[in-house]
């Protein structure tokens, strides 16, 4: 006997897409799903197209945002007595056969977090998208360790109980990236399951993406959580599953235990970030501090530690510091420092850290981008010449 699936209901939040409403929800209806369509204040009628359909209708007012939407409908499901909620996009990009295959995947690990990680490789995806894509993912890692192939497909299932005990900052596009983050956070799994994606021809696409508005709300997101992964107080966990930690045999074994901290996080786009952390911490005036600094904050940030300590070897003395006391010394009187005497070193020492650490807040980031540039640039070219499928020259 297998393991029972959570009693699912199937979400689909629209908003102005009454062209393509009607067939995503008969779609979901033939696959034997129980449909919630969930209205986020549309003003083209979309609800008036599934009015005869045998599905839960519910409409907000005016516009809220998906977020808010979802964690309405996950309100909606646990009155009626569902585990889970699949939300699939009203635009017609998903299949709703594939929700059969979210279910399998969480069932044996629930309760979980799964997502339909688009196949945009296979599709006709804007670059834009693919892009976007990408750059979410990196965040997505650095906040919670999880490397996922699509932090921003619309297409998931999520626990009822999580979403209506968790704390969003987020009501409308980055909610489906912080969601994630914060089910991480909770101990829940992160599992993804490959799906085709059907994008229409430019012209025919409804998009309501603000590529300002949205990108900013997810840059103040992801800030955000930067911070939030930063600090050491606990997150709340909802789920008994505890993450798996190194054994303290491997620990106590040197040689064992630098050869995992020198293979953890090395894809040429951690140890880029590696790069840019250990170099940026590096040429701030914390000397005594530095390399526990850095330690922890590539630990909380899922970097590898060895390559940021490594980094910041570059800004050893004297050259790095003196640089950044030039620069602050400029920013705040408009020239350069050129007398180095007893005065000036040690009698003045509390203007040379103060010139010294807001320079390294110019030189720092900018130091540590050629760093990370020149980083992932020499991994992927190693490990492009080291792949089997390489082609010699010239052949």
């Amino acid at each position: 006997m297998g393991t029972p699936l959570p009693k699912t209901l199937l979400v689909i939040p629209v908003y102005n897409h009454a062209a393509t409403l009607r067939a995503v929800t008969l779609n979901g209806l033939a696959e034997g799903f129980p449909v919630l369509v969930f209205d986020d204040g549309s003003t083209d009628g979309g609800l008036d197209t599934v009015v005869d359909l045998p599905v839960a209708r519910h409409r907000f007012p005016s516009n809220r945002g998906k977020g808010a939407a979802i964690l309405a409908a996950a309100e909606l499901a646990k009155r009626s007595g569902y585990d889970a909620i699949v939300t699939i996009d009203a635009d017609g990009q998903h299949d709703p056969a594939d929700a059969h295959r979210l279910l399998e995947t969480v069932a044996a690990s629930w309760p979980a977090v799964a997502i339909g990680a688009r196949r945009m490789e296979d599709a006709n995806a804007p670059r834009s998208s693919v892009f976007g894509r990408d750059f979410s993912n990196f965040w997505v890692r650095l906040e919670c360790g999880h490397a996922l192939p699509d932090s921003q497909s619309g297409y998931r299932l999520y626990p009822v109980d999580f979403l209506l005990s968790g704390r969003f900052l987020s009501s409308g596009f980055p909610f489906e990236v912080e969601v994630l983050v914060r089910a991480a956070w909770a101990g829940l799994p992160l599992l993804s399951v490959p799906v085709p994606v059907h994008y229409p021809p430019a012209g025919e696409r409804v998009s309501h993406f603000d590529p300002f508005l949205d990108n900013l709300r997810l840059s103040c997101l992801h800030a955000w959580l930067v911070i939030r992964s930063l600090l050491p107080w606990p997150h709340p966990r909802r789920s008994p599953k505890e993450e798996a930690s190194p054994k303290t045999t491997e620990i106590l074994h040197p040689v064992r235990f630098f050869r995992r901290l020198s293979r953890e996080h090395s894809g040429a786009g951690e140890l880029a970030a590696a790069v840019w952390v250990g170099i940026f911490l590096g040429a701030l005036p914390i000397i005594p501090f530095g390399i526990a600094t850095i330690v922890y904050v590539s630990h909380r940030l899922h970097l590898n530690k060895l390559a940021g300590v490594a980094a910041s070897n570059v800004c050893c003395a004297p050259f790095v510091p003196l640089a950044c006391v030039e620069a602050g010394h400029f920013l705040l009187h408009g020239r350069f420092l050129f007398a180095f005497d007893r005065h000036v070193l040690l009698d003045e020492i509390h203007l040379r850290l103060w010139e010294w650490l807001l320079g390294s807040l110019l030189i720092g980031p900018i130091l540590g981008f050629a760093g990370a540039l020149l980083t992932y640039i020499a991994v992927r070219s190693v490990r492009a010449n080291r792949s089997p499928d390489a082609q010699p020259a010239g052949s």
